[in-house]
């Protein structure tokens, strides 16, 4: 996997905007785990700070990651931005140190 682009994306939701962040996100897991390059995207939330959710992405590789930004179901998402987030999208980039 040393190749492999991995992120993790840290998403806060603004007050009251919790359920419907975590619905605009589940709807991102299917149409994004069907795109070619897509190894894994994983949904989870913070179980001590409600509302902060942690996507996890993998791709084969960086190129594949750029594609994803340009689908039609991530622009969607991403027009929704400010309206559901308390904050930007923290990209964490990760590397694989062990098995």
């Amino acid at each position: 996997m040393k190749n492999n682009y991995i992120t993790m994306a840290v998403l806060k939701a603004k007050s009251g905007k919790r359920e419907k962040l975590r619905e605009e996100l589940l709807k991102l897991i299917t149409p994004t785990r069907k795109e070619e390059g897509c190894l894994e995207y994983i949904l989870f939330e913070d179980k001590n700070q409600t509302g902060t959710f942690y996507m996890r992405e993998a791709f084969k590789d960086y190129k594949a990651f750029e594609a994803h930004g340009n689908t039609a179901h991530f622009k969607n998402f991403a027009s929704q931005i400010n309206e559901l987030m308390l904050e930007p999208i923290q990209l964490i980039e990760l590397e694989q140190v062990s098995n």
